[in-house]
């Protein structure tokens, strides 16, 4: 009864607050390793992880070399890329070596990635010669790729095998592979037959042949696919894996949902950014000038560019002396019509992005906003009509009414070039989620006062 009470423990869950940081910060204060690594020894390495991003750079590298090998790999996966790329300056090259060694060639490669290349080298030599090769194989493709993110570990057997064969192959890389899905099947020259499931190894007789129970859905990606594409792909068929084949159909490695679970946070966040003309790389670093240097171009040219208002307005110097309640409208005009605007591009810069909305199909989604911004502006410029009849006693039903048409207008107007923005960039091969960010809104600041200031001047100047 006791071997069996160890055998099934299982680790509860913790919440990682600023208690458990104060008593962990404690205990490096007085450097009680064995009190930490008891802490340690009963939560999950993610966790450790979230523990260890929210140390200083001391104390997180202190932490971090405390921990066993094994758990140190897990570990240093799931730390903040800003905060590992400076733990690991600190920490001897051998000690990274024996992290990477326990790694999957995926995560190696990350790892391996982020060191200096003359610190690269040395942890290359330190480690299995044929692990070592099969890393630097993949440092050769663009981290945002399938080659990028995919891991040359996967079980496979070849074409004339027998479910006893493959069961086999199993058994000797389980140890091996952290996650098993699929049993791969290929010809003598390593190209891509198919895959079988580890369901039917157990539900068919030893003795069957592989290439009567392969499965017929074969869903694969070549090397350079965008890992965002690869993403869809993976949502799209419900897939939990995906092998990566080269030009023959030679399977070169496969990628697995976590992987993929990690693109889509990484791809969220980076869209994130570019919505205010940022870089996410940029943004984490810990440099208050380098952040500064960042955001200021965006800040200036939105400045530079809302100067153009400004000449407006004092164009209509007149307007403003005769009818001082226009003034009072402006800030409500152009945030709605600025928030109209966004929400077309956010739909569209998403819609592009995930591969819900073609180009050959854009015309027709803008044809869509267009009645929604019809619609949309009906029903502002009727609330606008009738808020400012009540609210202001010196509102006039004529002014109220012509507030409202150039309210009205100017929805139609942002949202159809919030919608157009992102296409038009996508077909000159940029980025769309860019097109959210300072350009959208000043555009539609600058085209929105010039429409409100043109229809109140023609119906009372």
């Amino acid at each position: 009864m006791a071997e069996n009470k160890e055998i099934t423990q299982a680790r509860d869950l913790i919440k990682v607050d600023n208690e458990l940081l104060e008593n962990i910060s404690v205990l490096i204060e007085s450097k009680d390793a064995k009190s930490l690594l008891t802490i340690f020894s009963d939560i999950h390495t993610a966790d450790i992880a979230e523990i260890i991003n929210h140390l200083d750079v001391d104390e997180a590298t202190y932490v971090f070399e405390l921990l066993p090998t094994e758990t140190a790999g897990e570990v240093i996966t799931e730390i903040d890329e800003n905060l590992r790329e400076k733990i690991l300056k600190e920490i001897d090259t051998k000690k990274i070596a024996h992290i990477v060694d326990e790694l999957e060639t995926d995560d190696a490669t990350d790892i391996v990635s982020d060191l200096p290349d003359n610190i690269a080298e040395q942890v290359l030599r330190h480690i299995d010669k044929e692990y070592s090769e099969d890393v630097k194989e993949l440092l050769k493709y663009e981290e945002d790729t399938a080659g990028g993110i995919m891991t040359t570990d996967f079980v496979y057997v070849n074409e004339n095998a027998t479910v006893q064969d493959a069961i086999d192959e199993v058994r000797k890389n389980a140890e091996e592979f952290e996650h098993i899905y699929h049993i791969y099947v290929l010809k003598e020259t390593d190209e891509l037959v198919g895959y079988v499931l580890l369901k039917s190894l157990l539900l068919n007789p030893l003795s069957t042949k592989i290439l009567s129970i392969i499965e017929e859905d074969l869903f694969y990606v070549s090397p350079d696919t965008d890992q965002e594409e690869v993403a869809n792909t993976m949502e799209k068929y419900d897939l939990v894996v995906i092998p990566v084949v080269d030009e023959k159909k030679r399977m070169l490695g496969r990628i697995t949902i976590d992987d993929v679970v990690d693109v889509i946070h990484e791809e969220a966040s980076e869209d994130i950014q570019k919505l205010a003309g940022l870089s996410e790389e940029q943004e984490s670093s810990d440099s208050v000038f380098r952040i500064s240097r960042i955001r200021l171009p965006w800040l200036i040219i939105a400045m530079l560019l809302e100067l153009f208002n400004a000449i407006v307005l004092s164009n209509h110097e007149d307007l403003f002396q005769r009818l001082v309640l226009a003034t009072f409208f402006i800030p409500v005009v152009m945030a709605v019509g600025g928030n109209s605007g966004t929400q077309a591009a956010i739909v569209m810069v998403r819609g592009l992005g995930t591969g819900d909305i073609w180009l050959n199909e854009t015309l027709k989604k803008i044809g869509k906003e267009f009645f929604v911004s019809i619609l949309n502006g009906f029903v502002c410029s009727a609330v606008l009509l009738i808020a400012s009849l009540i609210f202001f006693s010196d509102v006039t039903f004529k002014f109220a009414l012509i507030i409202s048409i150039a309210l009205f207008s100017i929805i139609i107007f942002a949202t159809v070039v919030g919608a157009s923005i992102p296409v038009l960039l996508k077909k000159l091969k940029i980025d769309p989620a860019i097109a959210t960010g300072p350009f959208v809104t000043t555009s539609n600041d600058i085209v929105g006062m010039i429409i409100y200031l043109s229809i109140i001047s023609y119906f009372f100047l």
